[in-house]
């Protein structure tokens, strides 16, 4: 009983590894809007983006307390020699607090906070910009991956249909029935159908490579979903549609928004600025108070000052005059990126629905290419054409289909930059 109990321990053990291993060895299947997901959490360059809001927002925290009083102090000894030693304290200790606060300053105080506030809008707006971009690389490149995939699917059935074609040619020629320059067409014809297969094997390695870059996978060890599916309408063209939700507008605007401010920053240089100042002392050094020679000495010093400008020969007034030129550049760009938007839109549509007909005319041509293949192959069994014809329709016939499975991956692609042209596409 032992026996058999300890070789059945031994086999359920095994079966449990094997099961473990086969588990661990099965690819992860991912959709499309999970790659989308994925590349908004992992991708580097939205990590990159949060960080440049991050230090905007830092830089917003420093502006606002620039109208708050500053306190600094400091503490200090020394050592004098002779003859200095005779006029004051030979060592002497002193510390001091210095607090300002800026009265007026031009308004330039309250601008830069509102530069920095637009600054922390601008790049929320250019974050948004990157994930859209993100999103539509990782999509693109999915199904890029898909069109891949169904490519080397295709390969394998036209060599299929190719190795079964020179198995007969060969039986005809064993036979002397039919010349060896007809069986050297098939054979030149497997070669490329072999090429083709290695170039879309390694074409589909490069693009899994490369949708774990965007996607911040840590390896091509995952596999998607098998076919392009879902329905292929067109768009109807709108010559007034306008593309709506754009990070690209809102970036300009806050750009000339920011140098709006900026104008009035440096305007600000041109008015008076006041601020006022308080110094506390306290000395310590044998017989440092002179009124009384004690040993120690505290005093106050109040101090307001006002800064006026008066000529600098046109210096402050050229700066507003060229920062006003740079603001009416940025709306002059920010009004042509709304026209190019425009545009943007409109060829996105064309291409959405030109991929559409393409589909169309793939799928009739797909009908028409199976049909000839399959007539050409009644007629080779039954003796009255070569295998050349037969070759030749196989050829259409993988022609036909390659031209509906990158049609079907181009309208998918094309989708993806029509939703993100005209802004319809959620920004996660």
């Amino acid at each position: 009983m032992k026996i058999i109990y300890d070789t059945i321990s031994k086999i359920v053990l095994v079966l449990m590894l094997a099961a473990a291993v086969s588990f661990q060895a099965q690819e992860r299947v991912i959709s499309v809007d999970e790659v989308k997901n994925l590349a908004l959490e992992n991708n580097k360059k939205i990590k990159k983006a949060q960080q440049s809001i991050e230090a905007a927002k830092a830089a917003r925290t420093s502006a606002e307390a620039g109208g708050k009083p500053t306190v600094d102090g400091s503490v200090g000894g020394y050592y004098f020699s002779k003859p200095l030693s005779d006029l004051i304290p030979e060592v002497l200790g002193s510390a001091n607090v210095n607090v300002t606060q800026v009265l007026y300053a031009g308004g330039k105080v309250e601008t830069g906070k509102k530069i920095s506030s637009a600054a922390v809008d601008l790049q929320m707006a250019q974050k948004s910009l990157t994930k859209e971009e993100v999103k539509l690389s990782a999509e693109t490149t999915y199904w890029q991956i898909v069109n891949a995939k169904e490519k080397i699917a295709l390969a394998k059935e036209y060599i299929r249909l190719l190795d079964q074609l020179h198995t007969n040619v060969k039986n005809s020629f064993d036979a002397g029935l039919t010349y060896k320059n007809d069986l050297l067409k098939v054979e030149v014809q497997q070669n490329e159908a072999q090429l083709n297969l290695k170039r879309a094997e390694d074409g589909l390695s490069i693009a899994k490579l490369n949708l774990a870059q965007i996607a911040g996978l840590s390896n091509s060890d995952f596999d998607v979903e098998d076919a392009v599916s879902g329905g292929f309408d067109g768009v109807l063209a709108d010559s007034q549609l306008q593309p709506t939700n754009r990070p690209e507008l809102s970036i300009l605007a806050k750009a000339v928004e920011m140098n709006e401010l900026q104008e009035k920053l440096l305007d600000g240089d041109r008015k008076p600025s006041v601020a006022l100042s308080g110094i506390g002392f306290s000395s310590f050094g044998k017989n440092v108070n002179p009124v009384n020679m004690k040993n120690n000495m505290q005093g106050f010093v109040g101090m307001l000052s006002v800064n006026i400008p008066i000529y600098d020969w046109g210096a402050r007034k050229e700066k507003v005059k060229e920062q006003q030129y740079k603001t009416n550049a940025q709306k002059l760009e920010m009004e042509e990126t709304k026209e190019l938007l425009v545009l943007e839109v409109q060829n996105a549509v064309m291409q959405l629905n030109q991929s559409v007909k393409r589909i169309e005319l793939a799928e009739k041509s797909l009908v028409q290419a199976t049909e000839n293949l399959r007539l050409n192959q009644d007629r080779y069994d039954a003796g009255t054409v070569v295998a050349e014809e037969v070759l030749k329709a196989q050829v259409l016939w993988q022609e036909a289909k390659s031209e509906i499975l990158d049609a079907k991956a181009e309208y998918k692609i094309n989708e993806a930059k029509y939703k993100k042209a005209s802004g319809v596409s959620n920004v996660y």
